[in-house]
């Protein structure tokens, strides 16, 4: 596969190259560009020259729409492949990796619909005028994309970008741009021109940081922590781009007395061991009533202690390799941190090995904690869940906005009325019911609070990919 820079449709070297290893067997991967300023400014040069073609600037949005249909064709023609790079890079079982392509190819189909779509409105304003809007492309964006979900979130910014006429440069993960590489290359052969979509992998801190100042981007989407978030809002500022942000989480999943007990314990073993943990909207606290406290903990932390890392192509596998061994010692460094607070730990704490090898951590439970822990405040992007308990329907409410982040919740109850109420009170993007981690191109996604603002997916990320202008006619 390509393991050089995408840069107007052009397979480009770099000065630097650095080495991927494997995560689940600590083996090198592949020897991957690693783009600098320079490289990052062409990639910008050559996604402005294509905002500026005719060629990209005159397609009919029909078009645009049906080069997107195409990417998704071959998305889906390539998917096996695709999982296995994804899952090698990434560390997660092969299974949720192939779950990830299919929402990747199910976003690029959504956002092709939607390319001629895009209208603008007639106004009513006083006088003898014709005033109408124009919803026209924002110009060049700088897509900024997180190791986790390496390919679905390069989609959710990606398709939604092109679908409005904008041009992209594509910033995957330094740990993971296998997939980011190879969506250039379907993007390619799937007939978008030169400079529409550019891939270049880099750290954060050069590549990351050139992009989000050059001056002829108009825009950066990002997806990563609060902390980085912060700083893009600063360096942002000097060009006055604009912004989408999905950052930080810290999200409350809450079991009511009167909830489906075996539905709610699998949902919340879902809610934060899917991925590894390694979900923004992961539901690593859980709120349980004190009425089932003791149920659900007890049934949770079996669960959690027959939930053993594998081996991620193993078809029976649910759990597995931490991205990096830098990522396995931070998890780590929490559940050291959550022991000497003072929680009790019932599952799990400890790394592991499979077959001898890789970054893996063991399925982990605190019971008994409590605001003001780390494990409580901060963000892990591991698979360690804390459980803290509550008395009643205000409290659980209370105890859930208690966090900086706004992300995601969830909501487990038999009453309606108290499902609808408590989903008004919590401050989140995402709130479910009786269900938790479930995503849909349709359906936006994006935060309150320090978890960021704009939205990813549904008719709301075309927004902010798009400038409105009034036109007045005098008549």
């Amino acid at each position: 596969m390509k393991t050089d820079l995408l840069i107007g449709n052009e397979w480009r070297s770099a000065p630097k190259r650095y080495c991927l290893t494997n995560p689940a067997t600590e083996e090198p991967l592949a020897e991957v560009a690693d783009a600098g300023e320079a490289e990052i400014d062409a990639a910008v040069q050559a996604a402005r020259a294509c905002l500026d073609s005719k060629e990209w600037r005159e397609l009919p949005a029909r078009k645009r729409g049906q080069l997107l249909y195409r990417i998704a064709e071959l998305l889906e023609q390539r998917a096996p492949e695709i999982a296995e790079v994804e899952t090698k890079n990434n560390g997660k079982p092969l299974f949720e990796s192939k779950i990830d392509v299919a929402m990747a190819i199910e976003t690029f189909r959504y956002y092709a619909g939607w390319a001629d779509k895009l209208t603008g409105d007639t106004l009513p304003v006083s006088g003898n005028f014709f005033a109408y809007t124009l919803r026209e492309p924002v110009g060049v964006v700088g897509a900024i994309v997180p190791w986790n979900f390496p390919l679905n979130l390069a989609s959710w910014k990606v398709a939604p970008a092109l679908a409005a006429g904008c041009t992209v440069v594509l910033k995957p993960a330094h740990e993971t741009p296998l997939t980011a590489l190879l969506l250039g290359e379907i993007a390619v052969a799937a007939g978008l021109p030169p400079g529409a979509l550019n891939v270049v992998p880099g750290p954060g801190a050069t590549a990351g940081a050139a992009l989000v100042r050059h001056r002829l981007v108009d825009k950066i989407a990002f997806t990563g922590s609060t902390e980085v978030g912060q700083w893009i809002m600063r360096e942002a500022a000097g060009t006055v781009k604009r912004l989408t942000l999905e950052l930080g989480g810290k999200s409350p999943n809450i079991i009511f007395g009167d909830a489906d007990l075996a539905a709610a314990v699998r949902g919340a073993q879902n809610g934060i061991f899917y991925g590894k943990g390694e979900v923004c909207a992961a539901g690593s606290r859980l709120l349980v009533e004190r009425a089932v406290h003791d149920q659900v903990v007890e049934q949770l932390a079996e669960r959690a202690k027959k939930l053993t890392p594998g081996d991620p192509f193993d078809k029976n596998t649910r759990l597995g390799a931490i991205v990096s061994k830098r990522q396995q010692e931070t998890v780590l460094s929490y559940i050291a941190a959550g022991e000497k607070d003072g929680a009790r730990l019932v599952a799990g704490g400890k790394p592991a090995k499979v077959n001898g090898k890789g970054y893996y951590v063991e399925a982990t439970v605190f019971d008994g904690a409590k605001p003001g822990m780390k494990i409580v405040d901060e963000e892990i992007f591991g698979p360690v869940l804390s459980v803290l308990t509550f008395e009643n329907e205000a409290e659980g409410i209370q105890l859930a906005n208690r966090s900086m982040y706004g992300l995601a919740a969830g909501i487990w109850t038999k009453d309606v009325q108290k499902a609808h109420r408590v989903a008004r009170a919590i401050k989140a993007g995402t709130v479910w019911v009786n269900t938790y981690n479930f995503y849909d191109p349709a359906a936006p996604f994006g935060g309150y609070k320090f978890s960021g603002f704009g939205r990813d997916l549904g008719r709301e990320a075309l927004d902010h990919y798009t400038e409105v202008k009034t036109v007045w006619v005098g008549l």
